[in-house]
């Protein structure tokens, strides 16, 4: 029995999914081992696999050279057969993976009774790796680069983190940041290397049958308590040119994405724009499918959409070569993707966004922002942005 790994994917309505323990996994380095990975599912899967996709997966689909920032704790990515999953709906969990009679079952009712107490966590500052006045500067030399039409659109991301952090327990932290967020594509991933406790908005890609739809998110504005300033917030939101400019260009990059293992004539866009609130900020999300011809595996499904348009920008590869050259750590996780793939090879996966990653090894604790620059970006907004999207989540100082 490989260690226990728990996988715990949150909807926020009442329904999760929760797994625990590794039966079997795939660490991912290589275009080979993502190709075994895909292979195994090709043959008719007959097991639920949880898993991740590292931000970093993209130096091999995308052919990159390695960056030189903090050195990587991640696989490029990460797969596993848990031991149990179960399908939570309300005080309810039916068992979908696994046996009552394993030893290991009592583990399992542990942490699911676990994670029907919140507890409670206190952190610290957290220092920013890039000063506000480094962030200003940089977001004008990217500005500069779309000036001479090297890119429309990137994604610029920052970090602020906490050294020799110690949390005992990782359910005290997915709690600390649900509590905060009550996103739809919450999660929580435990193994050997890493506690990610994820608030997230946005779904990366979706399959149902041979349908697949992506729903990135470009436009973010600020929640209110008092009513009248939070719709005059959505409001805002609607009429922002730039904003709605963001979105359909990452739409646009979207559709190239699906159009490269669709069935011919199949991507569509079905919602462009639309506004959603969180508990934190009001976000302009849209939806883009397509159907799937026969024979499509996961590993073209990945190669074909990752990294998400959403954390990349446009045109992708330049996107990502200028917010490498700019970022002063890697992503690693963040900007990643948590979900899993069940038994008739169908999936779902998130962003991972608004989040907190820890990484045991290291004593590290990171939490990482970012947001779209474009022409009409100024670059004092963009960093309030950024501020309003994590400031929820941690403390930090602003200097």
């Amino acid at each position: 029995m490989k260690p226990a790994y728990i996988s715990y994917l949150n909807s926020n309505d009442g329904t999760a999914l929760l797994a625990y323990g590794c039966a079997k996994e795939w660490i991912i380095e290589s275009r080979e081992s993502l190709k075994d990975f895909s292979e195994y599912l090709s043959h008719g899967n007959q097991d639920y696999v949880f898993g991740y996709l590292s931000y970093e997966l993209r130096m091999l689909l995308m052919d990159l050279d390695e960056t030189e920032n903090t050195p990587l704790q991640l696989p490029k990515a990460h797969f596993w057969i848990p031991t149990f999953v179960a399908k939570i709906s309300g005080k309810h969990f039916s068992l979908v993976q696994g046996e009552t009679s394993s030893v290991d079952y009592p583990a399992f009712l542990d942490i699911y009774e676990a994670l029907k107490t919140p507890k409670p966590l206190d952190l610290p500052l957290f220092t920013a790796r890039t000063s506000k006045l480094s962030y200003l500067g940089k977001v004008a030399l990217l500005k500069e680069k779309i000036q001479r039409g090297d890119i429309y659109e990137t994604n610029y991301c920052q970090e602020y983190f906490l050294k020799e952090a110690e949390p005992t327990d990782p359910m005290a932290l997915y709690h600390y940041v649900n509590q905060k967020t009550t996103a739809p594509f919450s999660a929580m991933v435990v193994t050997e290397n890493l506690w990610l406790a994820c608030g997230s908005p946005e779904r990366f890609m979706k399959k149902s049958g041979s349908k697949l739809i992506s729903q990135p998110i470009k436009g973010t504005a600020p929640r209110f308590i008092n009513e009248a300033e939070d719709l005059a917030s959505i409001e805002r939101l609607k009429s922002s040119k730039k904003e709605h400019a963001e979105n359909v260009m990452i739409v646009d990059l979207v559709r190239n994405d699906l159009s490269k293992i669709a069935t011919r004539g199949s991507v569509r866009v079905e919602e462009m724009c639309e506004i959603y609130s969180f508990k934190t900020v009001h976000q302009m999300i849209s939806t883009v499918a397509c159907d799937l011809p026969d024979g499509i595996r996961f590993e073209d499904v990945i190669a074909a959409m990752f990294p998400m348009g959403s954390m990349t920008g446009a045109p992708k590869r330049n996107a990502v070569k200028f917010s490498d050259e700019a970022e002063e750590f890697s992503r690693e996780i963040y900007s990643g993707s948590v979900g899993y793939i069940t038994p008739e090879g169908d999936f779902d996966f998130n962003v991972v966004i608004r989040s907190l990653a820890y990484y045991p090894a290291t004593k590290y604790l990171s939490c990482a922002v970012g947001s779209a620059i474009t022409m009409a970006s100024d670059p004092l907004e963009e960093y309030e942005e950024c501020v309003a999207k994590i400031g929820k989540i941690i403390q930090f100082n602003h200097d």
